[in-house]
């Protein structure tokens, strides 16, 4: 016995992230399931739809069906994505055509849809979920985004790789689970009330010194609130796509007042690795940018993508402490919903009520930034102060 456990103890110790996760690690899919349906709050009669990639989370569907049920909703199934990737003779004309023939028909079908989860695998560019969204735009129905790590939630920091999948599972599983949403939400609306009163400042060691004003643009409260009546308030598109896990604030600022600096830790632009990245932004726009490395490779993509690309987009502020960067092998989980992650964003804001259109999008995260707003600090060095 002793034996095994010292050869079990070799094999796991070589990685830091075994010692605090079992391999073995199980999604308990009920629990989430019932979880997902709470904070989609069914009334009696409404109607519930999943849109699921093949392949993942298969196990979790029944879970969601029953507990609409269990609700009082009306269960209307499952809308399969066709799987990813497609073989590689398909036509991507006939692909294109069947698409955009299959989300008018969609969108009819689905007029009186309430309620809606997109399941990992599946996006925006299904025409199953892209008729969702059209709805959604016109102010009908709600949806919740399950991601998880199939839509990309996950981010390495420099020079450090990303967990093993058991131990993102587990990240994301306590943060769905466990997150004390009315404290996320009470955080996440003072911090919005205090934007409304003054500039916001955030900076770090690096140089990044950027400050801006949002006046009455929407403010987004990513804080796993997908109630009828807390998606009707809503003004912008995301205000009805709630994520799960969640955590962030997201707002794009008014774009004249944004001026300062962005440096940017180690990154790929244009696909090529960039050090000591500077844009220095007046009025929202970039005026100048200059590197230490990989120059050229900044400037390929910064000017190939459009005044988009040349735009400053959103402010993102995590609050969640279960998503928070770990001390001990850190990475970014959740798209930086967690305590006192930054994203400062490039390019199209309009989803978030913005200006600035043209597609391009850029998220760049920041986990050692200070945030004030108007003389009162609420992030210092990458963690929350409140």
């Amino acid at each position: 016995m002793k034996v095994g456990i010292c050869i079990l103890s070799l094999l796991l110790g070589a990685s830091g992230w075994a010692q605090s996760v079992p391999p073995r690690f199980e999604l308990d899919y009920e629990a989430m399931a019932k979880k997902i349906i709470e904070r989609l709050a069914m009334k009696q009669g409404e109607t519930f739809l999943a849109v699921a990639h093949p392949g993942h989370f298969d196990e979790l569907i029944p879970y969601l069906r029953y507990e609409a049920m269990r609700a009082g909703a009306v269960d209307l199934g499952v809308i399969d994505v066709i799987q990813e990737p497609v073989p590689e003779d398909w036509s991507e004309a006939t692909l294109r055509e069947g698409g955009r023939a299959a989300r008018a028909k969609l969108r009819e079908m689905l007029g009186a849809l309430d309620a809606s989860v997109m399941l990992p695998g599946a996006n925006p560019g299904h025409p199953a979920y892209a008729a969702i969204q059209d709805l959604l735009r016109a102010g009908q129905g709600r949806t919740i985004h399950f991601h998880w790590i199939e839509n990309g939630s996950a981010f390495p920091l420099p020079g450090q790789p990303l967990p093993p999948r058991h131990v993102i599972d587990a990240n994301y599983q306590r943060a769905l689970l466990e997150t004390d949403y009315e404290a996320v939400a009470a955080h996440q609306r003072r911090f919005a009330e205090a934007m409304r009163t003054g500039e916001v400042r955030v900076t770090n060691p690096a140089g990044t010194d950027i400050r801006f004003r949002i006046g009455e643009r929407p403010v987004n409260f990513q804080d796993g609130y997908a109630s009828k009546a807390r998606t009707d308030e809503g003004v912008i598109l995301i205000d009805r796509e709630i994520e799960l896990p969640t955590g962030a604030v997201r707002v794009a600022p008014l774009e004249e007042t944004v001026q300062g600096t962005i440096a940017f830790p180690p990154s790929q632009w244009s696909k090529r690795p960039v050090h000591g990245l500077k844009l220095v932004f007046e009025n929202g726009k970039v005026v100048s940018l200059s590197a230490e490395s990989g120059e050229e490779a900044a400037r390929r993509e910064i000017e190939s993508a459009g005044e988009a690309s040349q735009s400053f987009r959103e402010l993102a502020l995590g609050f969640n402490p279960l998503l928070a960067v770990p001390e001990e092998n850190p990475w970014i989980p959740y798209y930086g919903y967690g305590d006192g992650v930054i994203r400062l964003s490039l390019g199209d804001n309009s989803e978030l009520g913005g200006d600035v259109t043209g597609g391009y999008v850029r998220w760049n995260f920041f986990v050692d930034t200070t945030v004030t707003v108007a003389d009162k600090t609420w992030v210092r060095g990458g963690k929350l102060v409140q």
